[in-house]
């Protein structure tokens, strides 16, 4: 099983019918994640001990599933081991883990990772987009900000805007308008 590389490996991540961004930790072939206590992720994994990481490359997919839910066609099951996971449609490739709950503290929750399937569906090129990674990252602080509305995430997320709006395509600007959308909704209440 091959899909994850080096360092932390940034995937839209799927329990049952609920979809986030995460990153994976790939640390010399050893896979964890981290989870925000709270979240309906970290209360799935915790619950099934199962996730799937869905390498999608679309920037306003990252987005949506940062703040909202997706349709439930997004959504195509697969069957491991007699257990019943669910991953992205458009997804150009999955692969499915078992989640071992490894430490567990106030604020997170780190689960081990272990593989149990993998497909590439559909891989396309990709070329390294800075647009791309700028909302990733923007998207990341982002989540953090509409909880704290601390300034340094403010500022964080304007300087990747400025390389989204530098550096994207019509995709990203769709993604970072729609990032602007949910950060004024979000804040406002």
């Amino acid at each position: 099983m091959g899909l994850l590389t080096e360092g932390i490996n940034e995937v839209i991540a799927t329990t049952g019918r609920n979809a986030a961004p995460m990153g994976i930790i790939n640390r010399n072939g050893v896979l964890h994640m981290v989870l925000f206590r709270g979240s309906h992720t970290a209360e799935n994994i915790v619950r099934e001990r199962r996730v799937v990481a869905n390498f999608v490359f679309d920037p306003v997919i990252y987005v949506r599933t940062a703040f909202d839910d997706l349709p439930t066609d997004a959504f195509v099951s697969e069957e491991i081991d007699g257990t019943v996971v669910c991953r992205l449609r458009d997804a150009e490739a999955w692969a499915a883990f078992a989640a071992d709950v490894e430490r567990s503290g106030d604020e997170s929750i780190v689960v081990r990772l272990r593989p149990l399937k993998e497909e590439v569906l559909g891989l396309r090129l990709h070329p390294v987009n800075r647009g791309f990674a700028g909302i990733v990252e923007a998207a990341v602080h982002a989540t953090r900000y509409v909880k704290s509305r601390d300034p340094w995430l403010g500022r964080l997320i304007e300087h990747h805007s400025s390389l989204i709006r530098k550096c994207g395509g019509p995709r990203e600007w769709e993604a970072l308008e729609l990032l602007e959308r949910y950060i004024a909704d979000l804040t406002r209440e």
